[in-house]
């Protein structure tokens, strides 16, 4: 029970005290736009409303964000748990799936919470392409194609979208680029064989097709609400791709790999210490370095980066790599995050500067499309914000 000293709200410590934190804490909450305070016309002490207060009491203490004012919205959902230093997939370590099971066995298990024994290659249907200068582009256009020739697409069962979603993923890995020598059938092996002309080996297809599975859902980042929101509205799963693939081509979200890239490659010729310093100087903080949710680094770099090394031993560009890491480490306390594996990744692949982003949208449009099938289960139409005047 709440007790309301003051008729104008609850006072400073009284929330602190109700959500068990100290009042520097309360004021970042404040700071972050978690909860919101007023002041009564006269006094200097801060009023915050008892309902808002209870509800984050509720909710628990709001995550760190990365960007000032985040907004904290809250979603239920069974997908996937980042906690104790761990991501999970319906309950089970992406960590682990990443070194067991192929991209599409995972892509199904968020689909569909069923692990398939057996699973057929997934069909690639042929598409004309115009000429486009961008891998971007190309993946765009393979789902407008698709979507453009499929007349039963605002079919919104699980049958009908684990369907199209097998369609969609190999139609745009059939855009990334043309495939050079026979590659196996997988998502990552075909995709290996559109982005670079180095052999398919067993150890590469396996680090590539880890990338693919530790970024195929992080809970929900910018794009995956972009498509939850689609979903909301009962967009059939193209539109929610393509919702998905818009946030995805900010600079700060499928683009943060190849800043991270971009940071690699000069330090290749000034340095770790040089590059690092004109890259924060440039960017504001170091791309490929830390992350918000996982304070004691991230885990998806580090099996990533033993999976590289390990695809390519002796490698020289891993060992400049490693070099920019500890002195990342020493001089501003910060550790890798999956940016700047999955940057190194390609690098050492000799894919073009556009692969990294190619990876990301392909991996994460099964995330996309696991998150729709679960809005759809939800009342329509419930993604309404309110907007606040500034005046």
């Amino acid at each position: 029970m709440i007790i309301i000293k003051s008729m104008s709200g609850l006072t400073a410590q009284e929330a602190a005290e109700r959500l068990g934190v100290k009042l520097a804490t309360l004021y970042a909450y404040v700071s972050r736009g978690a909860l919101h305070r007023w002041r009564e016309p006269g006094s200097r002490q801060s009023h915050f409303d008892p309902a808002e207060v209870e509800e984050l009491a509720r909710r628990g203490k709001p995550r760190r964000s990365s960007l000032p004012l985040a907004l904290d919205l809250v979603v239920r959902s069974r997908l996937t748990e980042i906690a104790y230093q761990d991501l999970r997939y319906r309950g089970v370590s992406a960590l682990g799936l990443a070194e067991s099971a192929r991209f599409e066995e995972v892509a199904e298990w968020l689909w569909t919470a069923a692990r398939a024994e057996t699973m057929a290659p997934w069909p690639a249907p042929h598409l004309e392409l115009p000429e486009v200068g961008s891998a971007r582009d190309r993946l765009r256009l393979a789902v407008v194609l698709l979507s453009a020739g499929d007349p039963l697409r605002a079919d919104l069962s699980l049958p009908a979208v684990v369907e199209r979603g097998q369609r969609v993923i190999a139609a745009m890995v059939a855009a990334a680029g043309p495939s050079g020598e026979p590659a196996p059938a997988t998502v990552a092996g075909r995709l290996w064989g559109a982005l670079t002309q180095l052999p398919a080996t067993s150890e590469r297809i396996g680090a590539l097709n880890s990338a693919l599975v530790l970024l195929a859902d992080h809970e929900l980042a910018a794009s995956t609400v972009a498509a939850r929101v689609a979903a909301s509205a009962r967009a059939d799963p193209y539109s929610v791709l393509l919702s998905g693939m818009g946030a995805m081509a900010g600079s700060l979200h499928g683009g943060a790999p190849l800043r991270a890239r971009e940071l690699l490659e000069a330090s290749l010729e000034s340095g770790p210490a040089a590059s690092l310093a004109r890259s924060a100087e440039a960017h504001g903080h170091l791309p490929g370095f830390g992350h918000p949710l996982y304070p004691g680094g991230d885990p998806r770099a580090r099996l990533l980066l033993t999976l590289i090394e390990r695809a390519a031993p002796g490698s020289v560009l891993c060992a400049k790599a490693k070099a920019v890491i500890s002195t990342a480490r020493e001089t501003a306390g910060v550790e890798p995050n999956v940016d700047l594996a999955l940057a190194l990744l390609t690098m050492e692949a000799q894919m073009p500067t556009e692969a990294p982003e190619v990876i990301f949208t392909v991996a994460r449009a099964a995330g996309w499309l696991a998150h729709a099938l679960e809005e759809y289960q939800e009342p329509p139409l419930r993604f309404r914000a309110r907007a606040v005047s500034r005046a």
